[in-house]
């Protein structure tokens, strides 16, 4: 009976806080957009018995799943939102496996201080941070203004509004998603290894490549995995950051929903936006269920 009751406890947690809610999402992806509350037809009534159920089942359909094929935008907008996340995933990457390479290597008394320092951002929200990039790569912002007096530019660049600013925005916001795995993986590293690879004739780049990145391989797809997953379904960033050439799910979901107020094709798109994010999270826990076997 414990046993049972320690297992359902996440179960319960993942029927109220998942599949519930996904299962009303994709029975609103079956209905037909109406001028109503809620929005969408057919409607579940109970007060007319069997004979409602089965009316409300024969009106469901797949027309809105049919419709994300036949239109442009929305398969461009999968694409590019694939895109987005990739290119951001490994800038973010190529910047923050050396910021924790260089936290696993520091003395021991500097570790805990550095470590708060790259947690420090999530003490303010996430959307003054955005914000303030704003303010940072607008025409009159702060780093236009530190180019042109360094002499590097003589006008101010187009940077706002743009998928450069959305890139950095993501990378910026992203970080430490991907620095801390990767710092944990790094940290338990056994220097006698390298010394050994040294030993036997590596030089110290060699080592670096033979023997430390295989050994931190699991808290780079961790990280790869964390940075990934969210930036796919990304919003406020391309919004804020990017102009009307970012092209990404998260922007078209929010137009249906709230703008054209088509509850049923924006909940078509979200249902195809997480079949494809299953394909990651099952990746991210294969590789898990890979490194929990191996440690034992």
């Amino acid at each position: 009976m414990r046993r049972f009751t320690l297992i359902s406890v996440p179960y319960i947690w993942l029927l109220a806080l998942f599949l519930i809610p996904f299962v009303i999402v994709f029975k609103i992806a079956l209905s037909d957009a109406a001028i109503a509350r809620p929005p969408y037809l057919p409607l579940l009534e109970f007060s007319e018995g069997w004979a409602g159920i089965k009316a409300f089942f024969s009106e469901l359909d797949f027309e809105n799943f049919v419709w994300l094929t036949e239109d442009d935008l929305y398969w461009k907008a999968y694409l590019s939102s694939l895109k987005i996340a990739l290119v951001s995933t490994l800038f973010t990457l190529l910047i923050g496996y050396p910021i924790a390479y260089g936290m696993a290597r520091a003395p021991n008394e500097w570790r805990p201080t550095l470590l708060m320092l790259m947690i420090l951002p999530f003490w303010t929200s996430f959307l003054i941070r955005v914000y303030a990039w704003m303010g940072i790569l607008s025409t009159e912002g702060l780093l236009n203004q530190l180019l042109m007096g360094l002499g590097l530019i003589t006008e101010p660049l187009m940077i706002l509004n743009t998928n450069v600013a959305v890139y950095i925005g993501i990378v910026y916001t992203y970080l430490p998603f991907l620095v801390l795995p990767v710092y944990a993986a790094l940290e338990k590293l056994d220097d006698s290894l390298l010394e050994a690879a040294e030993d036997l004739g590596c030089s110290r780049f060699s080592a670096f490549w033979l023997v430390t990145v295989p050994l931190s391989r699991s808290g780079i797809l961790a990280g790869c995995f964390l940075v990934f997953i969210p930036v796919l379904g990304e919003f406020v960033i391309p919004s804020l950051l990017g102009g009307s050439g970012t092209l990404m799910i998260g922007k078209v979901l929010f137009e249906e929903f709230f703008s054209n107020r088509d509850w049923p094709v924006a909940s078509a798109v979200a249902v195809i936006l997480l079949l494809i994010l299953i394909v990651p999270i099952v990746l991210f826990q294969m590789n898990q269920q890979k490194q929990q076997e191996a440690g034992k």
